[in-house]
């Protein structure tokens, strides 16, 4: 139990208001610009607390050359990297969630319409060759009254020959219909993630699983998250819900024209799967390994908002595609931070990207202020851009140009899928942005008010 003194202390510093900080003369534009602005790639597959790409671009515009490198610590969808590749900048993404990394991977090395088409046409001969035997367990694994389940399934990515060493939960037996079942056990069986293009063709998959409308292959759940697992298997039953039956391959070659309406990025860029507290030195050695420049000039991201959002748990049902364990997943990110440990994590994210900072390298860090956790309010939250500055990033010695504001609208945002109380939980993203030198600094100040050409495709190959 604290003492009477150490308890007024930790209220003391709980109620403390952060110093205000400059504000930078960036008007947010990107929030006039269309809804999926931007690389036909960027809506591959929807994702939690994703920022616009249109921000993204705001800032490769004024803080970066084409030849530069940009990196985000935090990936997600591969928001940032993607953009940046598409500017002829080389793109560097990084994240710890193994579904974040597939859909980075796939954006920055996508496969081209030509590899898309052939090995699509080969995964549906070798379905027309072996659909007897995946409609067969299908069955089995729909009919399987087992709880838990018995019915054996081969893994995701093992193929057949490996055998069959993993069930199938009850909430994915009924979320589709027999038939499409049998076409994911065998798609998930035979798509490698270690191959650039079935990576590709995997992550357009995850894009497909489930939505309300015709181009996905289950109507149980919408497409920006999965349900609770217990609430899936409730609501089938209650309302003796059947899924459509949906060709995974029809779905997939329409997905798949969708991504590839205009042409590809030129400009490849690099995915990494790890911490964020130690990517500098992984994108250093995957930069040096491609003869590339070894530092990075730009810096954008979004660190994971504080209590708001589980990766793993909103997504398992793509992970579970992967072969993957929402559980674990979640484990790792460990996204459940309270103040205090969130601001020493981003002390160490900070403190290792100063090995691969340039000298006169702009970090910009998109923080949210998170008011409420689903209705509860949670303490010391509001300021937190403020507070990444004061504790993790001036003791770093990094150098502050501003903050820039957004005011995030309710109904934009992922967490109103809480409902109306989880609407307010990010009123406000607060975009801090650091020099990490006095020379990045001032380059920060000097660039502010750069204008921005927001035509997409752009219009000429010059430079932003």
């Amino acid at each position: 139990m604290k003492s009477g003194s150490t308890a007024a202390a930790q209220l003391a510093l709980d109620l403390e208001v952060p110093a205000a900080l400059p504000a930078l003369p960036i008007a947010p534009e990107w929030k006039d610009q269309a809804r999926l602005w931007g690389p036909t790639l960027h809506p591959m597959c929807s994702y939690l607390a994703s920022f616009p790409a249109a921000l993204a671009h705001a800032f490769i515009g004024r803080y970066s050359r084409r030849g530069d490198v940009v990196l985000d610590p935090f990936s997600g969808r591969g928001t940032t990297p993607l953009q940046a590749c598409a500017e002829g900048r080389i793109g560097v993404g990084n994240d710890l969630n193994p579904l974040a990394h597939l859909l980075t991977a796939a954006k920055v090395e996508p496969a081209t319409p030509a590899e898309a088409a052939t090995r699509l046409a080969a995964l549906r001969l070798g379905w027309a060759a072996s659909s007897a035997d995946w409609l067969a367990l299908a069955a089995d694994v729909i009919a399987d009254s087992g709880d838990p389940p018995s019915i054996l399934v081969p893994s995701a990515g093992g193929r057949a020959a490996a055998g069959r060493d993993e069930t199938v939960p009850k909430e994915v037996a009924v979320a589709f219909h027999p038939r499409t079942l049998g076409q994911l056990l065998y798609v998930r069986n035979v798509l490698r993630r270690d191959d650039r293009v079935d990576r590709f063709l995997a992550a357009a998959l995850t894009g497909i699983l489930h939505g309300k409308s015709a181009s996905y292959l289950s109507e149980l759940m919408p497409n920006t998250f999965s349900m609770a697992p217990r609430y899936v298997r409730d609501f089938a039953s209650r309302t003796a819900f059947v899924s459509p039956d949906r060709d995974v391959f029809g779905g997939l070659e329409k997905k798949l024209a969708r991504l590839h309406r205009e042409p590809l990025p030129r400009t490849p860029g690099i995915a990494l799967l790890g911490d964020a507290r130690d990517s500098a030195s992984r994108a250093r050695a995957a930069l040096r390994e491609r003869g590339l420049p070894e530092q990075v000039r730009l810096v954008v991201t979004s660190p994971p908002y504080l209590r708001v959002v589980k990766y793993g748990y909103y997504n398992w049902l793509r992970t579970w595609l992967l072969g993957e364990d929402a559980r674990a997943i979640d484990a790792a990110l460990d996204d459940a931070h309270h103040r205090e440990p969130y601001l020493v994590f981003l002390r160490e994210v900070l403190a290792d990207l100063r090995g691969v900072l340039a000298d006169d390298a702009v970090v910009v860090l998109v923080i949210g202020d998170v008011e409420t956790d689903r209705g509860r309010p949670i303490r010391g939250a509001v300021g937190l851009a403020e507070r990444v500055w004061e504790r993790a990033a001036e003791p770093e010695g990094y150098r502050l140009a501003g903050i820039a504001l957004d005011d995030v609208a309710a109904g934009r945002k992922m967490t109103k899928l809480w409902g109306p109380e989880a609407g307010q939980a990010t009123k406000t993203d607060r975009i801090l942005v650091l020099g990490a030198t006095e020379a990045g600094r001032r380059r920060a100040l000097s660039a502010a008010r750069t204008p921005i050409d927001w035509d997409w495709p752009p219009r000429g190959l010059s430079a932003i």
